[in-house]
């Protein structure tokens, strides 16, 4: 998707108020209080799978762009399916299809999930709350470059810029340009440039 508009905030999207739960949410608590209650799952079961799911970092998905951009070959499956990739470094997507979407010359990606926070975890750690807005969600499919400016990330005015909206069996990941200069570095090094933003499209790889 592509847009053209012009808007200035001198901060990034804050989070809304906290307000009633959302229809996914009521339905999250009741789908999970049912299955407690006729004993598919304990209660401790699902908090150990929530407390792993927290202590997810970035770093994972760090380390798969830098394979990415080391390896041709793990670039071009990662690419075709984004799952069956990261499996291969040994992480699991569980139910949720991977798509990973490259920004290229004169091609930037941005992810959002416009109906609530749909988002990678099991790769880049939990969504920030910005993501979460539904100052974010809105404004980036409308106006993707006034947003992006508030990370300061300025795009060309010739460049296309792509939002992709998460659903909740498919996530996006952002597969940033690897940065001039890094020609040599081990996939260490690499990863050290990789954040959690990027890997979202609202800001680029730090630089070397």
């Amino acid at each position: 998707m592509s847009d053209t508009g012009q808007h200035s905030h001198d901060h990034a999207p804050r989070p809304d108020q906290d307000g009633p739960l959302t229809y996914y949410q009521a339905m999250e608590t009741a789908v999970r209080e049912l299955l407690i209650e006729k004993g598919v799952v304990t209660a401790e079961e699902v908090r150990a799978a929530v407390e792993a799911m927290d202590a997810r970092s970035p770093a994972q998905g760090a380390r798969v762009v830098a394979r990415a951009w080391s390896d041709p070959a793990f670039k071009a499956r990662l690419l075709e399916d984004g799952s069956a990739a990261c499996a291969e470094l040994g992480i699991d997507m569980g139910p949720t299809h991977l798509v990973v979407v490259e920004n290229g010359e004169k091609l930037h990606n941005v992810i959002v999930c416009t109906l609530c926070s749909c988002y990678p975890r099991f790769l880049i750690g939990l969504p920030p709350d910005w993501y979460k807005a539904r100052a974010y969600r809105s404004r980036v499919v409308r106006e993707p470059r006034a947003v992006l400016g508030e990370f300061g990330t300025e795009i060309p005015d010739d460049w296309e810029v792509r939002v992709h909206d998460s659903t909740a069996d498919m996530r996006y990941m952002v597969l940033p340009r690897r940065p001039a200069g890094t020609e040599g570095w081990s996939e260490d090094q690499l990863a050290e440039l990789v954040t959690r933003d990027c890997m979202i499209g609202v800001t680029l790889p730090k630089s070397p």
